[in-house]
């Protein structure tokens, strides 16, 4: 959904650019990505994208500063998968497991009925859910084809190509340029 800063590409370009303020050295932008709203049939398509960053944070500092630009931008988290102006997750952190394999596996392998109505009180990573959605992993193909998820030992392509084949074309790249580029 639009913002205050303007268009969900515009958005985008701000949380980017209030991460490079906040010391983040951008090391990789992916395509901006027009998906459908996740849950299916719970609001207007998304604009996706991924960053890559190196910043000599914490996964715990990483994940503060961007629930920090967020709402800065504008989000009020209130209801889980509501429709929304930005939504900035951390995906990974290097090959960080967070805060053990065990607990990792156990919210990947999570019923999406459950997945609706908890979240975690923790920060999990790599996110347990990464490897399941295209959103996440068409545009972060663009950035780390071969980054391996420590659990799966599957790479990005390779998480991405065992997608269904109509989830991957429901996917399209926008034809725009990042704002500023």
């Amino acid at each position: 959904m639009p913002s205050a800063a303007g268009s969900p590409t515009e958005t985008l370009h701000l949380a980017v650019t209030k991460l490079g303020n906040m010391g983040a050295l951008i090391r990789g932008l992916s395509g901006l990505y027009r998906t459908p709203a996740f849950p299916a049939g719970s609001g207007p398509d998304f604009v996706n994208a991924v960053i890559a960053i190196e910043a000599p944070w914490s996964a715990r500092d990483a994940i503060a500063r961007l629930h920090a630009i967020e709402a800065e931008i504008g989000r009020r988290r209130r209801v889980r998968w509501e429709q929304r102006s930005i939504d900035l997750d951390l995906l990974a952190h290097g090959d960080l497991v967070r805060p053990d394999m065990a607990t990792l596996r156990r919210w990947m392998d999570l019923p999406v009925e459950i997945q609706r109505q908890k979240a975690p009180e923790q920060l999990i990573l790599p996110h347990p859910r990464l490897h399941e959605r295209g959103f996440v992993l068409v545009p972060m193909a663009d950035v780390a084809p071969d980054w391996l998820h420590p659990a799966l030992r599957r790479t990005v392509t390779q998480m991405r190509d065992a997608l269904p084949a109509a989830e991957r074309a429901a996917i399209r790249k926008l034809d725009v340029d990042w704002p500023g580029t």
